[in-house]
């Protein structure tokens, strides 16, 4: 993650010597005085322009991957994360309600954005439980299917509200394919707290995900509460990638890549899988951001673009490994 983020904030469209970046990072830190040689221009750029964009980066990335193996935890599907459950469907959605019928400005937005989105969010999740495990069939293909279905129909609502306020489609669209651009620190400040509670949250219960792993009935007879502790932590995974998506919007298959890669790792262990996750996947964003900003420079390309060539692949590669559970 530290190497991923020198990289973030030493390349770009103006380059600065990586040395440079970390001195003039330690230069931040209170009773610590280093000459990093760098200009007052390239200073300006790394602390004014960079840093703010690679922290949300690293935040965000932190919170789709916690979120990603919560969710798989949670539910016992290895092919779970907040793209195919309809979380993030459902937080575009209210994301984009704020945005169209108050007016809210993209680049500065208030902090009941991440509320309205994790409401959005839970109640995305809750359609798609009931839908893929609330009947008979309970085997992990009918809850994605569920998932796909919820996130076509909240998409449908998002493309109507996009189309009754024409003026705001193009900021919206930008939205819409994930992008990490930063008004100073305010997208910072407004994520931390959430990411905060639902660090917290889950690494507190990540314990129980283990035990929830070996099936409900055995859970209970070990002192569980399966359904509460399921509850808690789908609320927790929620609220993370609501925040993350209001400010960051859709990126894609950062849930279920970064799991599956610290699985082949560490092992199934959630003690493990939940904190490296967050690593890998902080890591995972920001370079992916760094990629979005250099291959096509001056241009950018949307970081829900690189995460859905590099997941695409990877997605069906978990899913022919997955083929025997899904059927």
């Amino acid at each position: 993650m530290a190497v991923a983020a020198i990289a973030g904030l030493a390349f770009g469209p103006v380059s600065l010597p990586p040395g440079g970046v970390a001195a003039e990072l330690l230069d931040l830190i209170p009773g610590v005085d280093i000459h990093s040689g760098l200009t007052e221009r390239d200073a300006a750029i790394l602390l004014q322009l960079r840093l703010p964009r690679v922290v949300l980066a690293l935040l965000a990335g932190a919170m789709l991957s916690l979120a990603g193996a919560c969710y798989q935890g949670a539910f016992r599907n290895p092919l779970a994360d907040p793209y195919l459950l309809g979380a993030a469907a459902g937080a575009g959605l209210a994301v984009t309600a704020v945005v169209a019928l108050r007016g809210a400005d993209l680049g500065s937005l208030p902090p009941s954005v991440p509320l309205a989105a994790f409401a959005g969010a839970l109640i995305a999740v809750a359609l798609t439980y009931l839908l893929g495990v609330g009947g008979r069939d309970r085997s992990p293909a009918s809850l994605i299917l569920a998932g796909v279905a919820v996130s076509a129909f909240l998409a449908a609502g998002q493309t109507y509200l996009m189309q009754r306020n024409a003026d705001d489609i193009r900021a919206i669209y930008s939205w819409l394919l994930g992008r990490l651009a930063t008004n100073g620190w305010h997208e910072v400040r407004l994520l931390l707290p959430y990411a905060v509670v639902t660090t917290v949250v889950v690494l507190a219960l990540r314990r129980e995900l283990d035990v929830l792993s070996v099936g409900d009935d055995e859970a209970s007879s070990l002192g569980l509460h399966p359904q509460r502790s399921r509850f808690i932590l789908i609320a927790a995974a929620s609220l993370g990638t609501a925040a993350a998506v209001s400010v960051s919007g859709l990126i894609g298959f950062v849930g279920i890549v970064v799991p599956h890669i610290v699985r082949m790792l560490a092992g199934g262990s959630y003690r493990a899988i939940l904190p490296l996750s967050m690593l890998f996947g902080a890591a995972f964003l920001a370079l992916a951001d760094l990629a979005g900003r250099t291959f096509a420079a001056p241009a950018e390309i949307p970081i829900g673009v690189v995460t859905a060539f590099v997941g695409g692949p990877f997605f069906v590669l978990v899913l022919r490994s997955a083929k025997r559970v899904l059927t």
